[in-house]
């Protein structure tokens, strides 16, 4: 794991909103270098929240800076607690729909510019969910196949390393 993760990220509980957009070509993922043993890591887009600010507005902001799409917030769906030391996180899960924007690979602000860990932003289907899985792929993927299958899941989940 990147050393500015550690440094950022590593060794407190945040807690971060994520968004789930599921459409025609599958479910939107956002990779980061530098936080897998693979070294990249597919995620939904997401990040942590701020002080003062909402759920929802921090999920439309990350959703902007990571993928440059607009979005509606809609219902949570499930709640994944992340926990791979360093890091620890406490993950709600959104269902979401673009209401504008251009899909293109953003930034995670967190990071310095030269320090950046966002390097690709596509949609996974069946077989992408298939190819990618373990420890690459946020652990949520474990209990799908198919990406509409998110919108599905309830409850809590955790994964404990």
């Amino acid at each position: 794991m990147r050393e500015e993760i550690i440094e950022n990220f590593g060794g407190k509980l945040r807690v971060r909103i994520c968004g789930i957009l599921v459409n025609q070509q599958g479910v939107l993922m956002v990779r980061h270098q530098g936080l897998s043993s693979m070294g990249y890591f597919w995620a939904p887009p997401g990040g942590g929240m701020s002080f003062g600010m909402s759920a929802s507005e921090t999920l439309i902001n990350e959703f902007q800076e990571e993928t440059g799409l607009s979005i509606a917030v809609g219902e949570l769906i499930f709640i994944h607690e992340f926990h791979q030391i360093p890091l620890h996180a406490l993950e709600l899960f959104f269902k979401v729909e673009q209401i504008g924007g251009e899909l293109k690979t953003g930034i995670d602000p967190e990071m310095k510019p030269d320090q950046q860990i966002i390097d690709r932003v596509q949609y996974f289907n069946s077989d992408d969910i298939a190819k990618h899985k373990g420890p690459q792929l946020h652990p949520s993927f474990n209990k799908i196949k198919r990406p509409e299958q998110l919108l599905n899941l309830k409850g809590y989940f955790q994964n404990w390393k």
